[in-house]
């Protein structure tokens, strides 16, 4: 049995269609906004925008980051630029691959 292969047909649309399809596209927006990039941009501030900022100035992704932390999962990159706990010892070797430092600093009140 042979199939029927669809012919795909350019033409170009009309003023009425253009503009169909433009009042769809904003509907759509309206109800299911494009995703922001700010969530995946910011960082609570301290130690975890720290460290993302010296990724993306080496031009890391968290991936590249946690192979060369030697972490298995660069989900615990992700949890660390989120501000999740994690543990001491992925946070340090995380910041010795970046090439900084962590160090205790007593509070002043």
């Amino acid at each position: 049995m042979h199939k029927k292969r669809l012919q795909h047909v350019d033409r170009r649309l009309s003023k009425e269609e253009r503009a169909r399809h433009a009042k769809i596209r904003e509907s759509a927006y309206l109800d299911i906004p494009p995703k922001s990039n700010t969530l995946r941009s910011s960082s609570p501030p301290g130690i975890p925008t720290q460290i993302r900022h010296a990724r993306e100035a080496r031009g890391l992704t968290w991936y590249s980051l946690a192979k060369l932390a030697n972490i298995p999962n660069q989900a615990t990159i992700r949890d660390i630029e989120q501000g999740k706990d994690v543990k001491l010892s992925n946070l340090q070797s995380v910041a010795a691959a970046l090439g900084l430092k962590l160090e205790l600093v007593e509070q002043v009140a």
